[in-house]
């Protein structure tokens, strides 16, 4: 059964610590700044690829320490993504995140994470989270390769209208929700006919 409740992070408002910089770490780096290219982190590691280096070389939202985890480097974090080499320092990272109530996502081991890290399919504001419960990120790609194929590229032209039409609305909520139920499901409905 899935029980996760999905939600959208405004990491730009978080404190985000990344542990590991090799290839792992480098991957869900690149993942969170391709959804999120505000996103603040702090990436820590004994030894960093070059590849991180470059990356956080790019950006002057990330900061770079090299060191070694230390439950020091927890306080006043919002979220943490343990990516190191070492399946041991990964598991008391998400001890000490969890004593903390901090959220943790522990690279290839579900069973430590208080979230995934899913795939994602932007256009424009519209943007679709894909989860398998952490079960195969394999088919969450998939999915989102598919999703991308079969989104118009015009999706967030529409987004658009719709927002810019629910501005002129007035009435209560229930009438607002009401009115652009109505208007969506005529748009799909022609696009269901094209």
């Amino acid at each position: 059964m899935n029980e996760l409740y999905p939600v959208f992070l405004n990491v730009s408002n978080l404190n985000t610590l990344l542990v590991g910089a090799g290839f792992v770490g480098l991957e869900k780096l690149t993942f969170l700044l391709k959804s999120s290219p505000n996103a603040r982190v702090t990436v820590l590691s004994k030894e960093i690829s070059e590849p991180v280096r470059e990356l956080v070389a790019q950006r002057d939202n990330i900061e770079l320490i090299e060191d070694a985890y230390h439950p020091d480097y927890l306080n006043n974090r919002h979220l943490v993504i343990a990516a190191t080499n070492f399946p041991e320092v990964n598991k008391t990272i998400y001890r000490d995140c969890r004593e903390r109530a901090i959220l943790v996502n522990v690279a290839d081991t579900p069973e430590c994470c208080d979230l995934y890290l899913g795939g994602i399919v932007t256009k424009g504001n519209v943007k679709i989270a894909i989860s398998t419960n952490g079960k195969s990120p394999t088919t969450a790609k998939r999915l989102r390769q598919l999703l991308e194929e079969v989104i118009p590229e015009d999706i967030n032209e529409m987004v658009e209208n719709i927002h810019k039409y629910r501005e002129t609305l007035k009435g209560d909520f229930e009438y607002k929700v009401e009115a652009l139920n109505k208007l969506t499901e005529g748009l799909i409905q022609k696009r269901e006919t094209v």
